[in-house]
């Protein structure tokens, strides 16, 4: 195969017909890493997790939390947030309200993610009123 028939990157148009059956929900990634050790890190946790759960009220976030060293034993500060948004511009505003960010605990990177393919199992159990997701 030649470079020409090997590209590095292709046209999301291309990538969007390819798919077009799937799910096609666009997302928004913020990475998210400390700018000078954990202490300013620790030192804003408490309004950063508010300001995430009125996150997740709104319906903005999809997901969030600590990514862990790659051994699995301990966190480094860094963290991914998931939100719904207009454009990565609107994520982007999103990212910069957080006071983590506002503050200059942590920088961060917003990258716009298709969600394709994937499953969700939730379940209730009525006896208990139980939530489970899998």
């Amino acid at each position: 195969m030649s470079d020409d028939e090997n590209p590095k990157s292709v046209p999301a148009a291309a990538v969007l017909e390819a798919s077009q059956a799937m799910l096609q929900k666009q997302l928004y990634a913020i990475f998210t890493k400390p700018v000078d050790g954990l202490r300013p890190v620790f030192a804003n946790i408490e309004d950063h997790l508010k300001f995430q759960v009125e996150l997740e009220r709104e319906g903005v976030m999809f997901a969030a939390g600590p990514m862990w060293t790659d051994d699995e034993r301990s966190w480094e500060g860094d963290g991914l947030v998931v939100v719904r948004a207009e454009s990565r511009k609107a994520a982007i505003a999103i990212a910069e309200r957080d006071p983590m960010h506002t503050r200059g605990a942590r920088s961060f990177h917003v990258r716009p993610w298709l969600i394709n393919e994937g499953t969700i199992t939730v379940r209730l159990d009525y006896s208990t009123q139980k939530l489970t997701i899998i």
